[in-house]
């Protein structure tokens, strides 16, 4: 019986762009660094409030990553969409969608990350 998710892992082409990337517009925490048998390069990020991590995995002489659109995305839950949204733009990044009301009074928006996989925003309704 599986117990729990541990980690998500993505391969990205330039794993020191996509490591900043998660540090400076998520700020994000790199929990440990190695080298896999097979001679990738990993990093973990930490996430706040949950056990789980974010491989973040570059595969030496493979081919490039290319993520097609609405493949996958990692969701994080913002307190103030607004300000987090005006805090990203201070530091040069910019919504790629939203923000968006939803249906159950959350609101939503994007930021594409390296390689284009999205991350999704998420300020939940109000109760």
């Amino acid at each position: 019986m599986v117990k729990k998710l541990l980690h998500t892992r993505m391969r990205v082409n330039d794993i020191e762009r996509t490591v900043r990337f998660y540090e400076e517009a998520l700020e994000l925490k790199v929990a440990r660094r190695n080298i896999s048998p097979r001679g990738a390069q990993i990093v973990f990020l930490q996430t706040p409030n949950s056990d789980e991590e974010i491989e973040i995995c570059q595969l030496p002489n493979s081919p490039s990553v290319q993520v097609q659109p609405d493949l996958m995305h990692l969701a994080f839950e913002v307190e103030d969409l607004a300000a987090f949204t005006a805090k990203l733009a201070s530091k040069g990044f910019k919504l790629s969608d939203g923000p968006t009301p939803t249906s159950s009074g959350s609101v939503i928006a994007f930021i594409d990350a390296p390689e284009g996989y999205e991350v999704e925003l998420i300020q939940r309704a109000k109760r």
